[in-house]
């Protein structure tokens, strides 16, 4: 009988779904991207990060390396500590590109919201696999 995976589980605050919801449709038509604050499996604050990217912000994000130390500074600030990082997708899916895979660190989760037209639509969230060879959905609240 073939062993089956349990997703690896997300939960976000309402507060913290409209912030990711709210900087995709601010940033469209480019991508948003910002960090995922908390403990455990629970997100509980956002740090929006800017989108810098030689190859254009309409497709593409980059978390510099200074970008990943105002982020888990900021998590030390607020208590928790640096689960992952999101962005959006606009007018596109809410599933990870290549660029997202070769971008991607292992351990963190990844929330990408699709932004269709300037409204936020569907949000997922994935995991790394460990041979780094492709991303796993998850469960995002429950779903």
């Amino acid at each position: 009988m073939a062993e089956t995976k349990t997703k690896q589980a997300l939960q976000i605050d309402a507060k913290v779904d409209g912030e990711i919801r709210r900087h995709g449709e601010e940033t469209y038509p480019h991508e948003c991207c910002g960090a995922l604050v908390g403990t455990g499996n629970r997100v509980t604050a956002t740090v929006a990060l800017p989108n810098t990217t030689e190859e254009g912000p309409r497709r593409r994000f980059m978390v510099r390396p200074s970008d990943y130390r105002v982020a888990e500074q900021k998590a030390t600030e607020l208590g928790g500590e640096l689960l992952g990082f999101y962005h959006s997708h606009p007018d596109h899916p809410a599933r990870p590109s290549q660029y997202d895979l070769d971008h991607a660190w292992p351990t963190f989760a990844y929330i990408i919201v699709a932004v269709a037209q300037g409204k936020s639509d569907l949000m997922t969230v994935w995991y790394l696999k460990e041979d780094r060879s492709a991303f796993d959905e998850g469960e995002l609240n429950g779903n």
